[in-house]
């Protein structure tokens, strides 16, 4: 087995999925490596707006997370894992890769930051699902020039609709959403922050009007679509309450 981890994110990416595929193990990617792998046309904004990979992000059980075997895929890798944190038990790991410079980061599939997700790890290869990759980012509420230029990408290269095949399922993300009003919150700020921004011209590369329209369209319909899906008992009663209570966990120290 080669031992030695490669300096390009996407091609250490492969290479990690396909030896945890050698060993039983079920791993996908998320995060900027995610996003670059699933948009292979309008991929190119990333470099072109200056959008750096600083390490590669992982889903995977939580079984697998706290097992040994997970520390020995790595270390087989020409990983260490950095220890005495705690992480394990929290669901996370952290391995460091001292030739690039760089960690890679292996989450539970349920994974909370300032909302929970809930992974689903059956649906795409090698990534988590587009819907995941979407809310991954949604769920951020102080949203950064790095995430909206990756949101950006994902509704330019992929169509939303009512499944999971190379679309954004947004019928599944409405869903979600209005289970929790909280998460909705968040995430329906972030579109509209997202519209602000597209609109005003604070995120701009040449020749892009035909881009930012269709983006526009689908944030559009996105929010048309989580505003009008049925909502629970819960989410109803939590909306009473609105933002006079903090609505999402509060994170530091998260990228």
């Amino acid at each position: 087995m080669d031992t030695k981890p490669r300096q390009n994110h996407t091609e250490e990416m492969f290479r990690i999925v396909k030896a945890s595929d050698e060993r039983g193990f079920v791993i996908r990617v998320m995060g900027a490596v995610a996003f670059r792998v699933h948009c292979p046309k309008f991929g190119y904004l990333q470099e072109l707006l200056e959008r750096k990979f600083t390490d590669i992000d992982f889903i995977t059980t939580k079984r697998l997370v706290g097992s040994n075997d997970l520390g020995k895929l790595f270390e087989s890798l020409g990983y260490s894992e950095r220890v005495g944190l705690g992480l394990r038990y929290h669901g996370r790991r952290i391995f460091n890769d001292e030739i690039n410079k760089r960690c890679v980061d292996v989450f539970s599939r349920e994974w909370t930051m300032c909302h929970t997700i809930n992974f689903r790890l059956d649906v795409d290869y090698p990534t988590v699902p587009l819907a995941e990759l979407l809310l991954h980012k949604l769920q951020i509420v102080q949203l950064n020039y790095k995430d909206v230029i990756d949101l950006t990408m994902l509704l330019r290269e992929h169509n939303i609709g009512d499944n999971d095949q190379e679309t954004i399922n947004i019928e599944y993300i409405a869903e979600l959403l209005a289970k929790d009003w909280g998460f909705w919150y968040t995430a329906i700020t972030n579109l509209r922050k997202m519209e602000s921004i597209l609109s005003e011209g604070s995120l701009s590369w040449k020749n892009d009007e035909e881009d930012k329209a269709d983006v526009l369209t689908k944030i559009a319909k996105s929010l048309d679509l989580t505003d009008r899906a049925p909502k629970s008992f819960r989410w109803k009663m939590r909306a009473r309450v609105g933002t006079r209570k903090t609505w999402y966990r509060q994170v530091s120290g998260y990228k």
